[in-house]
């Protein structure tokens, strides 16, 4: 019987992975080749593929919220093409290629976590608190990047406007500027409730005043799933999920009764709606 010892293994392991991904990049080369690639993918700018590449975040998400090992396999596939889409098209650019973008990622987790990599002289160095936001910023420094010293600096606006909620709180939080207790972030959610409906009942209510109470109300909304340590992401999706499941329990109850939903009444509907709840607990 033939043993291996874990090095051999490994070896094995890093050459099966390397031929896999030489042969993923070679792909994207043709794909994108001027005279044979796929007249598609020819014709795609980093900024035309980033609406796919959030869809596939998202979709490695769902795949991970539905447990399906095959699935997630399959949606961080697709999520890594689109890395490789990305550097084909900076390499075409004579930008960068690849091989840089993972020699980056390499280089930047060994800096940003001294206490587990040492450094060139062989030392490890001791946790310290607020150190991942203090090497980014001497990166940044390093960089020639921007100066903004602002503890908001660097959130990216092209974040999901729910996300982006949530990370303005969380840097705020770890500055002190945060309410230590639940009961004034219920009572500011409720202060932005009323708000809305103060707009809503104006004798002349203007929609831009409206969106703007009510964006407050779904800010307020993140900062009380952020204080019962709830991800708003996370639970939106999920609340998302659970009601198209039940409106397509709806849908089913209405066509066995030989009806459709638009010709329903909405008692009716809402009886239905109880069934479906009943369904699906």
């Amino acid at each position: 019987m033939t043993s291996f010892s874990p090095q051999d293994i490994n070896d094995k392991v890093g050459s099966s992975s390397e031929s896999a991904l030489s042969e993923l990049l070679s792909i994207m080369r043709t794909l994108r080749d001027p005279k044979h690639g796929c007249d598609w993918d020819k014709q795609q700018t980093f900024a035309s593929i980033v609406p796919y590449t959030i869809e596939e975040a998202y979709e490695v998400a769902d795949a991970i919220d539905k447990g399906d090992m095959a699935y997630i396999r399959d949606e961080l596939g697709d999520l890594l093409f689109q890395v490789v889409f990305y550097a084909q098209m900076a390499q075409e650019q004579e930008a960068f290629a690849f091989d840089d973008v993972v020699k980056g990622i390499c280089a930047k987790l060994r800096r940003r976590h001294p206490h587990i990599f040492a450094d060139e002289s062989g030392s490890v160095a001791s946790v310290e608190k607020g150190q991942w936001e203090k090497i980014k910023a001497q990166e940044r420094m390093a960089a020639g990047k921007s100066t903004d010293n602002s503890i908001l600096a660097h959130v990216p606006k092209g974040m999901s406007p729910l996300l982006r909620a949530q990370k303005l709180q969380q840097k705020c939080a770890k500055s002190g500027f945060d309410w230590p207790e639940l009961q004034p972030v219920l009572d500011k959610l409720q202060e932005e409730i009323e708000e809305v409906m103060a707009e809503v009942d104006a004798p002349n209510p203007e929609q831009a005043a409206i969106e703007d109470e009510i964006g407050d109300v779904l800010f307020s909304v993140v900062n009380l799933a952020r204080h019962v340590n709830v991800d708003a992401q996370t639970a939106l999706r999920r609340a998302s999920n659970k009601f198209e499941q039940r409106f397509r329990q709806v849908e089913l109850i209405a066509q066995q009764k030989g009806q459709a939903v638009h010709e329903t009444s909405l008692d009716e509907l809402e009886t239905f709606w109880q069934q479906a709840k009943g369904l699906s607990k």
